[in-house]
C-alpha cells in the first residue's frame, strides 16, 4: 500500500490553499459561517494542520481582511500606470473605475471589508489598518498632486466646521501631513464611490438601470466637475 500522502505533498501552498477554500466558503454562504474545521474537510486534512497557520477563525478571516486591502491597493495603483501625473480628470476617473471594477470582480472580498461586520469578530487595528489605509494611498496622492497644482477647487467646499477641522487634523498627523482639504476630499469621494459600488453588488439598484457602469461612470464625471 502506498504511504499517504502529507498535506505538503497535495497542497504545496497550504497557506494560500487555505485561503482559497476560505473564499471559497464565505462566496457560498458568508463569512460569519466560515470554519476552519470546514476549511479542512474540504482540503481533506486533518485541522490541526491549518492550526499551524491560523490558530483560530478569527487569524484567519484577519488575513483574508489584509488580502482583500492588498489587492483593492494594487489594483487602484495599476490603473494609474499609464497616465501622467498631470492628467488630474483622468487620473482620478481611472482610481474611481479601478475600485468600481475590483469590487465587481471581487464581491466577496469587498463585502469582507466594508459590509456588515461579522458577529464576535473584532479586526486587530494594528493588523489591519496599515493595509486599510495603504489602499486610500492612490487616492491621497492623486488629490495631493491636484492641490498642490492649484486645481482643486477647494472655493467650492462648505466651511469646515472646528469639530471637523480637528478631526482632519488628527487624520493629517497620522497621513504624513497631508493638507486636511485633501483628505476631506479624498474621504468624500471614496463615499461617493462606495455608496453606488454597494448598491450594485447588494442588488440594491432599481432594475431600471440595466447597466449600472453608467450611472457610476456619471456620478465620476459629476465629481469631476465638481471639484476640479
Amino acid at each position: 500500500m502506498s504511504p499517504r500522502p502529507r498535506n505538503d505533498e497535495r497542497h504545496p501552498d497550504l497557506q494560500n490553499a487555505i485561503k482559497q477554500i476560505a473564499w471559497k466558503q464565505i462566496a457560498q454562504s458568508g463569512a460569519a459561517t466560515l470554519s476552519l474545521r470546514a476549511v479542512a474537510r474540504e482540503l481533506k486534512i486533518a485541522a490541526p494542520s491549518i492550526y499551524n497557520y491560523y490558530p483560530s477563525r478569527d487569524d484567519l478571516v484577519t488575513a483574508l481582511i489584509v488580502d482583500a486591502y492588498n489587492s483593492l491597493a494594487e489594483a487602484l495603483s495599476a490603473s494609474l500606470e499609464n497616465l501622467p501625473a498631470e492628467q488630474f480628470p483622468e487620473r482620478l476617473f481611472a482610481l474611481g473605475w479601478a475600485y468600481r471594477q475590483w469590487a465587481v470582480t471581487y464581491s466577496q472580498r469587498y463585502l469582507l471589508i466594508f459590509g456588515t461586520p461579522i458577529p464576535n469578530y473584532h479586526a486587530p487595528e494594528q493588523i489591519t489598518m496599515p493595509a486599510a489605509e495603504r489602499a486610500m494611498v492612490p487616492l491621497i496622492d492623486v488629490i495631493q498632486v491636484i492641490f498642490a497644482a492649484g486645481q482643486l477647487r477647494v472655493e467650492r467646499f462648505a466651511p469646515l466646521t472646528p469639530e471637523l477641522e480637528s478631526m482632519l487634523k488628527m487624520w493629517q498627523a497620522a497621513a504624513g501631513g497631508a493638507h486636511p482639504e485633501i483628505l476631506y476630499l479624498a474621504q468624500v469621494f471614496w463615499s461617493r464611490v462606495h455608496g453606488l459600488v454597494m448598491l450594485e453588488i447588494t442588488n440594491q439598484i432599481p432594475l431600471f438601470f440595466s447597466d449600472p457602469a453608467e450611472l457610476f461612470r456619471r456620478e465620476l464625471n459629476t465629481i469631476l466637475i465638481q471639484y476640479l
